[in-house]
């Protein structure tokens, strides 16, 4: 065989090794690449600088985190059980503020851009909008770790307080 028939043959080997799904050629993809999707929300615990610790959305939190592939990102997280309002047919703006507060203080919204930093390893997010307005225009920064389908946020405030979420990647 020449030269040129080795290197070609060479080519199409690493072409298609790389194209396999369990290969490991094929999955050197970027944290960026790997977060792209919908996560379900599988727990948070917040751990306050004296270390006592709660669960601000219960045993059992219903959420999603959506990050795509332009650097949008929506997150709504939410704690089973809220209280109903007293008037079924009540809409939002007309539900009285002491109702529509405590259904707000078990559920929180916000969505903005998003970005990776690959060497720490790390999730920048930048609010656009939340349920508390004082969080717009923030950013955050939380700790990345993936293991298969499992995705854990861990961010701790300026003030020592530390939040660890956990989310599962949406069948």
């Amino acid at each position: 065989m020449d030269r040129r028939s080795i290197l070609s043959i060479s080519a199409i080997a690493a072409s298609g090794l790389a194209m396999l799904p369990g290969s490991a050629v094929g999955q050197q993809r970027t944290l960026k690449e790997q977060l792209v999707g919908s996560w379900t929300l599988v727990s948070t615990e917040v751990t306050q600088a004296d270390g006592r610790k709660r669960q601000d959305f219960g045993t059992n939190p219903k959420g999603i985190l959506i990050l795509d592939s332009g650097g949008r990102y929506a997150l709504v997280q939410s704690k089973v059980g809220r209280p109903k309002f007293k008037d079924a047919g009540n809409v939002r703006l007309d539900t009285p503020a002491a109702e529509l507060g405590e259904a707000a203080r078990a559920f929180a919204a916000n969505f903005g851009t998003w970005s990776v930093n690959e060497g720490d390893k790390t999730l920048v997010r930048k609010y656009e909008a939340a349920l508390i307005p004082n969080a717009e225009t923030q950013e955050t920064k939380v700790t990345v770790s993936l293991a298969g389908d499992e995705l854990k946020l861990v961010g701790t405030s300026p003030a020592g307080v530390r939040t660890d979420a956990v989310y599962r990647r949406a069948k």
